[in-house]
């Protein structure tokens, strides 16, 4: 029996197979989970089926996150393939490509409204589609973040602010869903090489500065954040809610 036998989960965010989303949905689906899997548009149908069919059971959705349309019509989707749902994982990030160099007072309006709806708002609005179907109690809300909310990183600038933000709505929704005994947590997760980090300038560094600083001394890998995620969204982490958990080689806790 794995952790999660008998449970379904909706995992937003899968785009490859080296995105972290991907490696969450291939852990939870290995302890027993099924799982619907979303796709922003038509381009990225193609790769989210293939990694689909390898999964038994699974449910393909459309979905991008900044269309409530769409996330009406992802409920309904679910509701009428799925019934009800144990877990939610959250792992939708982005930025312009232009606002992840030079100076973050730089920052457009544009750019930071941009980022702060997809990587932040759309995990309550998520949240909130998908209310109705969480298992109450005993569902479970996962999403990702990075340390860079926390601290500075070259080149990070408006993403380090909508993790920030990301990181207060775990909080916030963790209040609001407690009392029906519904969990929120997060992952903060080191640099993996995946699509989405390409984007960030100097990304490089950033993996060889963390293998240099990190107490084990090495980067970190999906199927690491998969499990940790399967913990946070299995009963054996029924006592958390709230939480940031940093999957990060212990990095996190270094000084200069």
């Amino acid at each position: 029996m794995g952790l999660l036998e008998g449970q379904t989960g909706l995992v937003v965010g899968v785009a490859n197979k080296r995105s972290l989303a991907w490696g969450v949905a291939r852990a939870a689906a290995r302890e027993g989970a099924r799982l619907v899997l979303t796709y922003q548009n038509e381009r990225l149908r193609e790769n989210v089926e293939e990694l689909a069919a390898t999964l038994d059971r699974s449910v393909l959705a459309p979905c991008d996150v900044t269309r409530d349309e769409d996330l009406e019509a992802l409920a309904e989707t679910l509701a009428r393939e799925v019934e009800s749902l144990d877990f939610l994982v959250h792992a939708v990030a982005y930025a312009l490509r232009e606002e992840l160099e030079g100076a973050f007072m730089a920052t457009s309006r544009r750019g930071w409204a941009l980022a702060h709806d997809v990587s932040a708002y759309s995990l309550v609005a998520l949240v909130r589609a998908v209310h109705p179907l969480l298992k109450k109690p005993g569902g479970s809300v996962v999403t990702l973040t990075f340390e860079g909310a926390r601290r500075v990183f070259p080149n990070y600038n408006v993403m380090g602010a909508a993790k920030a933000s990301l990181e207060a709505s775990v909080r916030y929704l963790a209040s609001d869903l407690g009392p029906e005994g519904v969990r929120v947590n997060a992952i903060s997760a080191g640099p993996v090489r995946t699509l989405a980090a390409s984007g960030v300038r100097g990304f490089v560094g950033f993996l060889q500065g963390y293998r240099e600083r990190a107490p084990l001394r090495r980067n970190i890998e999906a199927a690491e954040v998969g499990d940790a995620a399967v913990f946070l969204l299995s009963p054996w982490a029924r006592g958390i809610t709230g939480e940031i958990l940093h999957v990060d080689g212990g990095y996190h806790l270094t000084g200069v």
